[in-house]
């Protein structure tokens, strides 16, 4: 078979893992034939391809990133963007095309597949809030990097008796904030799914203080609602309608100085938890993960995802990865906020 292959969305680290065990199993299994589309969606609109074959992918698995480079391209908000992505499909000679992204770049690959075209998607968002799946690659590698992050700070908090906020990936859900909250012993957690208070916030760290401990780490995911909603910069949103986020950290910063009265610092760590090598827990899931994706379009489950559940590397429909943005467990939750000094009702802490 000839099959297309795209990444599409924010990078991911365990992309390339995923790219080579398809095109690997491919060839040596089944004797297919594989064209890269380069930078997503965009590559196919524009019908910029590249060959992968065993040469291509050698050596990529330890690869942080895409050898295949993304963006949010969207199809469906170009005028003709979808009959454009099947004329591009059908030029190549393609019998399939398995695409590697979440949720936007999968609702997408629905639409094209309502169209005609075969479609396999492989789940990827570092969020790790895919519905459809238990766990998404690159989502160990970022909780693993935020982790060692916060454990280094605090080693400079404790030195100036300060508060430091971390803010860490995490647009509707609060995965990665939680875990690596949690691992890392923070003080505060604050998540999406979780509004909180700032006077609360506060009045934690201040008491905090107060008996004696003499600074505090708050870990924040970037999409923590605050007073009616999460912070943005004002940018113009991506074709898929989302706003670029960030800023909460700074602001809970100031906000808890002038409320608490104590020093505190920010740190952001935006794309430094996407980046570099994935770990061999991702390597091994996103390996998983492309050979899932190569067995299906051989056995013909178009239209659907390559999803883990349990143990288990299985088939759903594309339409169920698309439902509502997988959030932390009300159990995770309260698990959190059990381990939370009292000082006030909307906020998560394990100090």
């Amino acid at each position: 078979m000839r099959i297309g292959i795209l990444t599409g969305g924010g990078d991911c680290p365990g992309l390339n893992a995923v790219i080579r065990a398809v095109v690997r199993k491919g060839i040596l299994h089944y004797e297919d034939e594989f064209t890269g589309f380069i930078e997503g969606w965009r590559g196919v609109l524009e019908n910029k391809t590249t060959k992968l074959d065993l040469n291509a992918v050698s050596d990529i698995l330890l690869r942080g990133g895409t050898i295949l480079r993304t963006s949010r391209t969207n199809p469906a908000k170009r005028e003709g963007g979808l009959a454009q992505c099947i004329e591009t499909f059908n030029k190549n000679k393609l019998d399939a095309l398995i695409t590697l992204g979440g949720d936007d770049t999968q609702s997408v690959s629905k639409k094209l597949f309502e169209q005609g075209v075969k479609v396999v998607g492989v789940p990827k968002t570092i969020d790790n809030d895919l519905s459809g799946t238990d766990l998404c690659f690159g989502f160990d590698t970022a909780v693993s990097i935020a982790t060692e992050a916060i454990d280094r700070v605090h080693t400079t908090a404790e030195a100036h008796n300060r508060i430091i906020v971390v803010e860490v990936m995490g647009r509707d859900s609060g995965w990665i904030a939680l875990h690596s909250g949690i691992a890392s012993g923070a003080d505060i957690i604050l998540v999406p799914e979780k509004p909180f208070d700032l006077v609360e916030v506060a009045e934690t760290l201040k008491q905090s203080r107060q008996q004696g401990k003499l600074f505090g780490i708050v870990v924040v995911a970037e999409g923590a609602k605050v007073a009616g909603g999460a912070v943005d910069l004002g940018a113009a949103k991506d074709e898929f309608g989302h706003v670029r986020l960030g800023g909460i950290g700074n602001l809970l910063a100031q906000e808890i100085e002038k409320r608490a009265g104590l020093e505190t610092r920010s740190v952001i760590l935006g794309h430094i938890q996407r980046g570099g090598t994935p770990t061999a827990f991702d390597r091994m899931l996103a390996t998983r993960y492309g050979v899932g994706a190569i067995d299906m379009v051989h056995r013909g489950e178009f239209g659907r995802l390559a999803a883990l559940r349990g143990q288990e590397i299985v088939s759903v429909l594309l339409q169920e990865a698309l439902q509502e943005n997988r959030k932390v467990p009300p159990e995770l939750l309260a698990m959190a906020d059990s381990l939370q000094e009292k000082h006030g009702k909307a906020v998560l802490s394990n100090r």
